[in-house]
């Protein structure tokens, strides 16, 4: 019998499902606001570049016409291209890449009419008009994922599934799912073989047998179903897909794969039977060379370019109240040896050690530190932070060769010493200015997290990668520009004025200033 209708006596069924209708899926409404969004990049691109250079020969009728079109056009070749399916826009590089084509799409079609109207539109008009709708869609969509991926944390529009099966590949998706709430998903049952959830690592979770899956499903109107493909035979694998797709779930399942890279996975069929071929990790001579010549180009280029910037910020540290402006810390960089790392002073002169008080407001867990409204942060230290200029001085580590633009985060020696002997194999590759962790996991307070995107970045690393997760730093920056500067008032009031006495925390670890 169900776990669940045993409780259902109780009320808790009942309680659960009210719940669960409680958090708006919204579906619907994400894919109108991007359809929205979309249309406003290429409207508005179109207004800007012929505002820029403008033509008297073209009626305002011509050009509102012309939009018209064009938005029409766009929002079917985005939509043909899965632009507006979830499990496309969860991947930053496979958007870029549909973005991408979709653009050179669209530019081909306003080329064919530039070909028979040219009083309508120009190539030289569409090729400036394409590369800032390439531009725009990436400002906007960025902001939506932000955006979403704040409502996600907060419970909003996260997609109730099911959990096939309650073994050990089970208890690792809940984790994972948990660990990350801005994926969108949330567990809500789960059915297996043997249905003693907290026996397995499933917690409280309700759980049934698999013979109740598709119940279960309707039962807590769930939209998708998470198959844990090593927890189950193979033939109640292909009937639980079968009744589950005929049920209306949206079924997902496990590779048995953990840490490969989507891009190392090649479909490779045997006799129609759905096999898969993993690419191994090929790391040629010329892609160290390239990534050395990558990180001395763009730090070189970033450091002349922010001159004015670092000057300006040293100019208010000093006026705030003196004392040095470089922060010196000793981190751990390649094979384990030391090196020192800079950063501009964004605390408080002589309180760089946490005192009890300091640590007991750490937000992370594990070896890591993390304060929200860290009292010993100046006010021009938090405008520093928030925008991200504080970590410019980095760009002389890597043009030193200390440090590398990509590459997991640079760890303090009392972090290192509580890492385990896989988790060692990050000193491998020179840590690096941003990474994956940076990039996709900043904000979740999970080791798990960041042990997790360290190994994954170890296990796949390559040129390609390393672009993608610059092209992915540039857009968070941004975001937590603007997110950061949206806060700075409420974290000025809130951070207390007093300064922390270093001495009451003697012999105590080094605080993090900043990942």
């Amino acid at each position: 019998m169900l776990e669940t209708r045993t409780r259902a006596k109780t009320g808790d069924v009942r309680t659960i499902s009210s719940d669960l209708v409680s958090v708006p899926r919204g579906s619907r409404l994400l894919r109108i606001l991007l359809v929205a969004l979309d249309a406003t990049a290429v409207a508005t691109s179109w207004i800007a570049t012929t505002a820029i250079w403008p033509r008297d020969d073209r009626t305002p009728a011509a050009s509102i016409l012309l939009i018209a079109a064009l938005v029409v056009v766009q929002i079917g070749v985005f939509n043909a291209l899965g632009l507006y399916r979830a499990r496309v826009c969860s991947l930053r590089a496979v958007e870029y890449a549909r973005i991408a084509r979709g653009c050179l799409i669209l530019a081909l079609c306003a080329l064919a009419v530039a070909a028979f109207k040219h009083t309508i539109v120009t190539p030289g008009e569409v090729a400036r008009w394409i590369s800032a709708t390439f531009v725009v869609l990436i400002v906007l969509r960025s902001g939506y994922r932000a955006w979403l991926t704040d409502c996600r944390r907060a419970g909003r529009y996260q997609r109730p599934i099911l959990l096939v099966g309650t073994g050990h590949e089970a208890a690792e998706m809940l984790a994972l799912l948990t660990t990350h709430p801005e994926l969108g998903y949330r567990t809500v049952a789960a059915v297996g073989e043997t249905p003693e959830a907290p026996a397995n690592g499933l917690g409280n979770l309700p759980c049934g047998d698999l013979n109740s899956a598709v119940e279960m499903f309707g039962q807590f109107e769930a939209t998708g179903a998470l198959i844990c493909a090593g927890d189950l035979p193979s033939f109640r694998v292909n009937q639980l897909v079968r009744d589950l797709l005929d049920a209306g779930a949206h079924v997902q399942l496990t590779s048995g794969l953990r840490g490969v890279d989507i891009g190392r996975i090649r479909p490779a069929p045997l006799a129609h039977e759905p096999l898969f071929y993993v690419e191994p990790v090929t790391l040629a001579s010329w892609q160290l060379a390239v990534k050395r010549a990558l990180d001395t180009a763009v730090a070189s280029v970033m450091l002349v370019l922010s001159a004015p910037l670092l000057a300006l910020a040293a100019m208010a540290i000093k006026l705030q109240g003196g004392g040095p402006v470089l922060f010196r810390q000793e981190r751990v960089g390649r094979h384990g040896a030391p090196f020192t790392l800079y950063k501009l002073r964004t605390m408080q002169v002589g309180s760089e050690r946490p005192t009890d008080l300091i640590l007991d407001l750490n937000v992370r867990d594990g070896p890591l530190v993390k304060v929200p409204n860290d009292p010993r942060v100046t006010n021009v230290g938090r405008i520093l932070r928030a925008t991200s200029i504080d970590e410019l001085p980095q760009l002389w580590n890597v043009l030193n060769g200390t440090m590398s633009l990509v590459g997991p985060r640079p760890a303090l020696p009392d972090e290192v010493a509580r890492f385990d002997t896989e988790l060692r194999a990050r000193e491998s590759v020179l840590p690096g200015l941003t990474g994956l962790w940076q990039v996709e996991g900043r904000e979740n307070p999970s080791f798990a997290a960041y042990r997790r995107f360290d190994l994954f970045y170890l296990q796949n690393w390559s040129v390609a990668l390393d672009i993608i997760i610059l092209l992915g730093t540039v857009e968070s920056v941004f975001l937590r520009i603007f997110h950061g500067l949206r806060h700075l008032d409420q974290d000025i009031r809130l951070a207390p004025p007093e300064v922390v006495d270093p001495a009451s925390a003697a012999g105590r670890q080094e605080a993090r200033v900043g990942p």
